[in-house]
């Protein structure tokens, strides 16, 4: 199997981002969606993007937030690559000047090769549960058979996923990356660093 990549999303204290990195992590997600318990404001995600260091990326995670706040955050944090989880269309996506990621939720019936193919400026398309009013995070996973078939992008594996379900979420998809959030928390926003040396000791035994 491939190198699988790591995201620890949801990321809301600088003392998390050292343990993600130190874990072995390539990414971390910092989310901007008020919606979400986990949200930052500009201040805060600074800091956090303040420790981390060279070669590991920080994800931005807006949901069909106006450019002009995207703009705005993108101007006061060092964002390497800007994760889309609304429903935005791939102009809007690609607008502003940073590699990007479409998430799609997966339901039974979607037409995955084609969802994928209206977004072809991405550099990956991260795959999550479908939930009715819920745009992310919530800790369900979907069915993988519905990924399983070659698809136009790479993917970024999402969706209820935790040490104990990873490695077989993995050899099911064969994904080129995994998003992890509530899985390895002790509480909304608060990482359990235990859990999260486990999640990243599990993905690279299965590799």
């Amino acid at each position: 199997m491939a190198y699988t990549r790591i995201k620890i999303c949801g990321i809301t204290r600088p003392e998390d981002a050292r343990v993600a990195v130190d874990s072995g992590a390539d990414a971390i997600g910092l989310v901007f969606y008020a919606k979400s318990p986990r949200c930052l404001d500009a201040e805060r995600a600074a800091r956090i993007a303040a420790v981390v260091p060279p070669f590991v990326t920080v994800v931005a995670l807006f949901v069909d937030e106006l450019a002009a706040n995207i703009a705005r955050i993108l101007d006061h944090v060092p964002v390497d690559l800007i994760q889309f989880h609304g429903d935005e269309d791939a102009a809007f996506c690609q607008q502003f000047g940073r590699p990007w990621i479409k998430a799609l939720r997966v339901k039974a019936g979607m037409d995955l090769r084609r969802s994928c193919l209206a977004y072809r400026g991405a550099r990956g398309i991260l795959l999550d549960n479908w939930e009715a009013g819920i745009p992310g995070g919530t800790g369900r996973s979907f069915d993988w058979r519905l990924a399983e078939s070659a698809l136009p992008l790479p993917v970024v594996l999402a969706g209820g996923l935790n040490e104990e379900n990873v490695a077989v979420a993995m050899a099911r998809v064969g994904p080129a990356a995994v998003d992890v959030s509530g899985g390895v928390e002790q509480s909304p926003g608060v990482k359990d660093a235990a859990k999260l040396r486990r999640f990243v000791a599990a993905v690279r035994a299965a590799q």
